[in-house]
């Protein structure tokens, strides 16, 4: 079940691989997911000292969040992959111009997961294509409903 998807990440990358990663949060945090008070629009995926991190990613805090913590909503959360799939994400990014971006936060289980994609940059033309082939599927779609 999605929470909330990176839209945006679809019309800037092509996606060639997805990965899925645990995230590490902390408790205010799960239940700021839980209630939907995450945007993932600006979040990016950064790979530093062999670990991987979620950047930019804003998580709203509840109002009723505990008075001892003080909530940072944009602070950089861990993911959790293996190590043998992080070896191959930094191999990509480091050798072959990949970048990783965070496609969708969806619950697996009772857990919150984050799907991670290694992407390629679109140019300005791929995207105009982009656009014209959803432009066609929609007007197809009308044309056949207007015949039955």
């Amino acid at each position: 079940m999605s929470i909330v998807e990176n839209k945006k990440a679809f019309h800037e990358y092509f996606i060639e691989e997805r990965y899925e990663a645990g995230l590490a949060l902390e408790g205010w945090e799960v239940k700021a997911i839980r209630a939907g008070r995450v945007q993932l629009k600006e979040a990016y995926v950064v790979l530093k000292k062999g670990e991987v991190w979620l950047i930019g990613c804003h998580v709203s805090p509840l109002p009723t969040a505990s008075s001892h913590v003080k909530p940072d909503p944009t602070r950089s959360r861990k993911l959790l992959l293996h190590a043998q799939e992080i070896k191959r994400l930094i191999g990509k990014v480091e050798r072959a111009g990949y970048t990783l971006v965070p496609l969708d936060l969806h619950y697996k289980k009772g857990r919150i997961k984050l799907e991670v994609g290694l992407a390629k940059g679109k140019k300005l033309h791929d995207k105009r294509a982009a656009e014209k082939e959803r432009e066609w599927q929609r007007e197809k779609a009308r044309l056949l409903r207007e015949k039955v």
